[in-house]
């Protein structure tokens, strides 16, 4: 599977593509390219990040809407009703945006990007994707009686906790993953794409095996065997959340809403910087974990929704079939379109 710019008729610029497909076991369904690739995880980590707030009961405590839950696990477009309710949610714990450690960025949201340009807004942190995100380290934070300050480094509280929670469910050693600076500010956590998608696959577990029991009347009972990855039930509100709240994971235009727009409760998506995207099939149970390997962000949405439809999300978004290459005219003189299929 490749991602190709054709002009012309003329294949012009080639996005190679990486991807593991794998189930909650652990075990390789799909693959192209290098499944074990070694990236950081970047923004598609954010569920992960976000799940100490319900593990730790600072949800609970701090008493946190599935809202504020979903902006914890977004890259959101910077949209004003996203922004409000990460500022309703700093006040909520005792915060402003003073205390935010990420800086401000245009939009992710061409048309918002345009809208605050055109109005002259002056952008603040709050504004960055990742606020909630920040918000929800925070709130972590007041939960435990951390300091908020300097939230953001490897040796804070709140960073520590974060690593042991990716380390949980990739099931990658903490001493034995990479980390560095996000473009935020805060860690960012190396590791294979497999991993990723395995976390990405074990939260399929919590979600059905819970709704199952509610939809029959019984009580929830803990069946996974001894020796096997136990999810939280914890989880489950995460899972819960993101599915229920696509408008805020993303935003208005955005692939990661329109995929789960498109399908919904059947799929979690989750972009990450540089080309990495990430994906849980909520019926099949599958984790998904991808990287362009140049970065291509475009090329990389093109890809995840292709990589769904094959595993059986049909159709793909009409907007994520093929992007037309479009010249300072406004004429269409290309396309950018996916090539290939995964090996299963």
């Amino acid at each position: 599977m490749r991602v190709e710019q054709v002009r012309g008729g003329v294949v012009e610029a080639v996005h190679e593509v990486h991807v593991a497909v794998v189930d909650s076991t652990g075990a390789l369904v799909a693959r192209t390219g290098d499944p074990e690739l070694v990236t950081f995880w970047r923004s598609a980590a954010k569920p992960f990040q976000a799940l100490p707030l319900v593990e730790d009961g600072a949800a609970e405590r701090l008493r946190l809407t599935s809202e504020e839950l979903a902006l914890a696990c977004a890259s959101h477009s910077s949209e004003p009703g996203q922004v409000a309710r990460v500022r309703e949610l700093l006040g909520k714990i005792g915060c402003s945006e003073r205390d935010l450690l990420c800086g401000p960025h245009p939009p992710l949201s061409d048309r918002v990007a345009q809208d605050y340009q055109t109005r002259g807004l002056r952008l603040t942190a709050v504004y960055s994707n990742c606020s909630g995100k920040h918000a929800g380290m925070l709130a972590l934070a007041r939960h435990h009686g951390w300091p908020t300050e300097f939230y953001t480094r490897l040796e804070h509280p709140v960073q520590q906790r974060c690593l042991a929670e990716v380390s949980r469910w990739t099931a990658v050693g903490a001493g034995d993953i990479r980390t560095a600076v996000d473009g935020c500010g805060v860690v960012c956590f190396g590791l294979p794409l497999r991993n990723m998608a395995l976390a990405y696959a074990r939260l399929g577990n919590v979600e059905f095996g819970m709704r199952n029991a509610e939809l029959a009347g019984e009580a929830v009972r803990d069946t996974t065997p001894a020796h096997t990855f136990r999810t939280p039930h914890s989880a489950f509100r995460i899972v819960e959340t993101m599915l229920r709240h696509p408008e805020l994971i993303a935003g208005e235009g955005r692939p990661c809403t329109e995929m789960m727009r498109a399908h919904p409760g059947r799929v979690i998506a989750k972009v990450g910087a540089e080309g990495v995207y990430c994906a849980l099939l909520t019926q099949e149970r599958l984790g998904v974990a991808l990287k362009v390997a140049d970065g291509h962000a475009i090329a990389s949405a093109l890809a995840m929704a292709a990589v769904l439809e094959e595993l059986g999300l049909r159709p793909r978004p009409a907007g994520l079939t093929a992007r037309p290459t479009v010249n300072t005219r406004g004429e269409t003189v290309g396309e950018l379109r996916v090539k290939g299929a995964l090996e299963q």
